[in-house]
């Protein structure tokens, strides 16, 4: 297991909305992201118009690795987003933030988890910047090697016939 060189604290965003489904009550839905561990406790309700909600969801550790520099830069030169992760918890409330990332590769796998929530939000300018330094630091360029591969020998092939029949095949 790898050791994250840098470690953000990041807060959590969400939004609840009335669903349009006779299923569900509600929505919810990752929609910003702070810099820094707010003083506020999890699950604090923001803001209220009557059809949507706002909560600090809770607080995550954004790291970085130095094995993931190349992901971290390909994020910064196309969407720069972070991807947050609720898990669904069975009681109220009804998510924990599992994780914030930077890594595109590891926020599209949490997408295929099941029942998580996994929202990509635009990355706030401090924390692009802090990614980007991670990134000017300690990302080493790696060269592709493409493997040969070794030819097929054709007498071997043509040793055994296709045909033979296995010793011992229990039929007549």
């Amino acid at each position: 297991m790898t050791t994250a060189l840098a470690q953000i604290p990041v807060g959590v965003i969400v939004t609840r909305r009335k669903a349009a489904s006779q299923w569900i009550d509600y929505v919810w839905q990752p929609t910003g992201i702070l810099v820094g561990q707010p003083d506020t406790p999890p699950w604090t309700l923001l803001s209220n118009d009557g059809d949507a909600a706002m909560f600090y969801a809770g607080s995550a550790v954004l790291e970085l690795f130095r094995s993931d520099t190349g992901n971290y830069r390909d994020n910064l030169v196309g969407d720069s987003a972070l991807w947050v992760v609720l898990q669904p918890t069975g009681v109220d409330p009804p998510y924990e933030v599992a994780k914030v990332t930077a890594d595109p590769s590891e926020g599209e796998a949490s997408a295929e988890a099941g029942g998580a929530i996994v929202e990509s939000l635009p990355m706030p300018d401090s924390l692009r910047d802090l990614v980007a330094a991670f990134v000017a630091e300690h990302h080493v360029e790696q060269t592709f090697f493409k493997r040969q591969r070794t030819r097929a020998e054709p007498e071997a092939l043509a040793r055994r016939s296709p045909l033979q029949a296995k010793p011992d095949s229990g039929k007549p």
